[in-house]
């Protein structure tokens, strides 16, 4: 998702939604806090074991042995991750005391081992998750809810559709993709799921929910081959935190490789192949449509049209974010505005390096949508607060008079695209759902014409 945008060591809710320019402590997790675990689990456990490294971290803590702790972090965080920010971190009352901690579990994110602990409090179970890298050193450490699985959505046909794994691109940036195809005669139109901003796996999840996910099974069951991927910033999250970038490295071009994957691939009709980019991939999807050439067409999907720094500015103002926290999104954005090329090698703004500002400075998305030779298709969720209508109202004035356009908006979908009432927030996007089938069944008959 686009970020909630973030100033100094602020945090949205959901860590996953922005960059922090302090202590990474959240930016792919729920919200997070640091907590122990028993020094029982030390046991047995070798110094090079990821595992036993996040343990470690959360046996100190569990004593308040601050000092001990900050040097087990990457040196990029470790200045952030102070005595009195982790002295502040602590678990709540609420929970209880600890009841049980289970097994950890070891995940890969390209070079970075994600770790995962349950605990079970008396009043709850949280999840506690350690990024740990080669050398062992801590990037991002804390506690999440306990997430309710994830289930297939009910206009899923199983049966109708196969997965395998693919690689998109090669070299020093591959990236672990899935490609879902649909059971049957080929050759089938076929479609790109493109990222918003952050560390974003190939699902999009974000607690429960799996948007990406969805978008995927809902559409090879209606005859469309579907491909995802980690995001470069995911995969390689280490790496990239280290240098400068810009949205291409980001986002376009990752994407256009993986287009160009899907016309290589038998099931595939190369003349059809669309590219769907959610948020800030949407916001991308001129850039990556330039670099392939050959898109049939291109879906916006909760895309900003605006600026990157207008829309934070009126997100820190939607989620009533506090006066220090807006005026200090505001003097970022209004910075932004003014850089030049002399401020390339200044600290990161609002999450991103200047070097990305500065590369978005000429940029404006509508006149090259205006001009693309595919179908465009833009969608909106009327209850979306942090890609507001306004974005919507503002590509239907920059597509104005322009042929084989789409607008269409839905009155109850959340950010997510999925259904609920009332004005959403970021507490509605932990409750479990599914994107909405009338989604589904309108990007498949796009797709599919």
């Amino acid at each position: 998702m686009l970020p909630l945008a973030s100033y100094n060591t602020a945090t949205s809710k959901d860590g996953r939604y922005g960059y922090h320019e302090g202590v990474m402590l959240s930016r792919t997790l729920s919200t997070l806090f640091v907590y122990p675990l028993a020094a029982a689990f030390l046991a047995a456990q070798t110094a090079q074991d990821p595992a036993a490294v996040a343990k470690k971290a959360l046996d100190l803590l569990l004593a308040k042995k601050y000092s001990e702790l900050q040097p087990m972090f990457a040196r990029a965080y470790r200045e952030a991750a102070t005595e009195q920010q982790l002295s502040k971190i602590g678990v709540q009352p609420a929970w209880g005391a600890v009841e049980s901690i289970g097994n950890p579990s070891v995940g890969d994110m390209g070079p970075i081992k994600v770790i995962t602990i349950p605990v079970k409090f008396a009043a709850q179970t949280r999840n506690f998750v350690a990024y740990i890298n080669p050398s062992n050193e801590i990037g991002q450490l804390g506690f999440r809810e306990a997430e309710t699985p994830w289930q297939h959505p009910p206009y899923a046909k199983l049966d109708s559709f196969k997965e395998r794994d693919v690689t998109v691109g090669e070299g020093d940036w591959k990236l672990s993709g899935t490609l879902t195809v649909p059971v049957g005669k080929g050759p089938f139109p076929a479609v790109v799921l493109v990222h918003g901003s952050g560390a974003r796996d190939r699902d999009d999840t974000a607690f429960a929910n799996k948007a990406f996910k969805d978008l995927a099974e809902g559409l090879a069951s209606r005859g469309i081959v579907v491909i995802r991927y980690e995001k470069r910033l995911r995969q390689y999250q280490s790496r990239m935190s280290s240098k400068s970038y810009t949205l291409d490295e980001d986002i376009s071009e990752d994407a256009a490789k993986a287009a160009s994957l899907l016309r290589s691939q038998p099931e595939v009709n190369p003349a059809k192949v669309y590219v769907l980019g959610y948020e800030l991939g949407g916001y991308a999807a001129p850039r990556i449509a330039e670099a392939d050439g050959k898109l049939a067409g291109i879906v916006l999907f909760a895309a900003n049209e605006r600026p990157l720094e207008d829309l934070f500015v009126d997100q820190a103002v939607a989620t009533n974010k506090p006066a220090q926290y807006l005026t200090g999104i505001k003097v970022a954005a209004a910075r932004i505005k003014k850089l030049d090329q002399g401020d390339a090698d200044g600290p990161p703004l609002l999450g991103f390096p200047v070097a990305y500002w500065l590369d978005l400075r000429s940029y404006d998305p509508g006149p090259l949508v205006k001009d693309f030779s595919g179908h465009v298709l833009v969608l909106a969720a009327e209850r979306d607060f942090q890609v507001p209508m306004t974005d919507f109202a503002a590509w239907k004035k920059a597509l104005e008079g322009r042929k084989d356009t789409t607008f269409k908006s839905y009155p109850t979908l959340n950010h997510l695209f999925i259904a609920g009432a009332g004005p959403s927030n970021e507490d509605e996007y932990k409750k479990p759902g599914h994107v909405s089938p009338d989604v589904i069944d309108d990007l498949a008959k796009f797709l599919s014409q």
